[in-house]
């Protein structure tokens, strides 16, 4: 299943080779051995790929899974945990000693390792948003390669991304990178399982209909991940829904991808950049409870693109606090929209169905805001 190298590199893909900033995820299963250790030929391997892309002016971010694989020798586990608190004490360990490889392999080529862990909320609120952006932005001019991962050992079930497939698109978004690549144990997207015969690779995606006749998996082939193909395909929908192409190949082919050469399968653009808490909005939550609108207040959220006010508020159900995402449902209970709460759940109840003058008359002017503010809001 392996694909020859193009002669003229980078004539091929001309948006992959003259992309500036790229944004480059590993998976657990590509940086391990048989047994689940980390492989320090594989990682020096990727390393020297990245290095390349470098050299050539390009300004990579890296998003390495591999921490709670790494930990499992140490702590003695023979497979990755199923148990949280066990997975969060594996990824303690192990992050240390994954970050400890790539600093000592970059520093072989004089380059700076950072390491970078973020959690879902660095990526929805405002304010942690726009440090994660300031910060990464700061390590790229100094010329450090930010390694990034999400952060296993504090996040819960609840408030986690998933898998990294999902963090890398939002992280392409949140430095406003050129391109993402897509690293795997599958040299590209098939349109079956690539173990069977008759399956072939898809080596260009411009659109849903390119994914229609796709059977998509679930789980990688080494079982120390979280995420297979499935994921992959949904973070190259958040990222060229954002307008960032997407390449998805082998890890050891990560040389020849980043140089443009024809390998993996190429995920073209589709949209515009848009508001990455916006795209994990729409992608990648799960709702902590509903709103429920009249009618007035469906045409205005969905055809207006308005905030939703209280007035157009006729119910909610769930334990949520402002800032948690929400369905917003319309009167048959279909949703039409998801948003930040701007107020708990408990109170809600008081404010429904009344105009934003009325309640800042009765109760204050605190409460002449909207319930959703429409710069958190995605139409779904």
């Amino acid at each position: 299943m392996s694909q020859g190298p193009t002669t003229d590199r980078g004539a091929g893909r001309p948006e992959v080779a003259g992309a500036r900033r790229i944004v480059v995820k590993v998976g657990s299963s590509s940086l391990t051995t048989a047994a689940g250790g980390l492989d320090p030929d594989r990682l020096a391997s990727l390393v020297d790929a990245l290095v390349d892309a470098r050299a050539r002016g390009v300004e990579v971010v890296l998003v390495s899974s591999g921490a709670i694989a790494a930990g499992l020798a140490p702590l003695g586990l023979a497979r990755r945990p199923s148990q949280l608190a066990l997975q969060q004490a594996a990824a303690s360990v192990g992050q240390g000693l994954l970050v400890r490889h790539y600093t000592e392999a970059l520093a072989r080529h004089g380059i700076v390792a950072g390491q970078v862990l973020l959690t879902v909320d660095d990526v929805v609120r405002r304010t942690q948003y726009r440090n994660a952006h300031q910060a990464l932005e700061k390590l790229l001019a100094l010329g450090v390669l930010p390694v990034v991962n999400e952060n296993d050992t504090v996040a819960t079930t609840e408030i986690r991304f998933g898998d990294n497939d999902r963090l890398a698109a939002l992280t392409a978004h949140l430095v406003h990178a050129d391109l993402l690549v897509l690293l795997s144990d599958v040299d590209g997207l098939y349109d079956g399982d690539p173990a069977l015969a008759g399956t072939s690779l898809v080596p260009h995606v411009t659109g849903e209909a390119d994914l229609a006749a796709v059977r998509l998996g679930s789980t990688g082939a080494a079982g120390l991940g979280t995420g297979g193909m499935a994921t992959k395909v949904e973070a190259a929908r958040i990222a060229t829904g954002a307008g960032i192409p997407v390449v998805l190949t082998a890890a050891d082919r990560a040389a020849d991808a980043l140089a443009g050469d024809e390998v993996g399968t190429l995920f073209a653009a589709t949209d515009r950049r848009r508001p990455t808490r916006l795209l994990w909005l729409r992608h990648a939550t799960e709702p902590a409870g509903t709103l429920h609108l009249d009618a007035g207040a469906v045409r205005a959220v969905v055809e207006r693109r308005a905030s939703l006010l209280p007035v157009g508020v006729t119910g909610c159900t769930g334990d949520f606090v402002a800032g948690d995402p929400v369905d917003l449902l319309a009167p048959d209970g279909t949703p039409v929209a998801r948003g930040l709460a701007s107020y708990d759940a408990s109170e809600l109840p008081a404010l429904v169905g009344r105009s934003t003058g009325d309640l800042a008359a009765a109760l204050g002017s605190s409460y002449d805001r909207e319930v959703v503010h429409r710069d958190d809001l995605v139409v779904l």
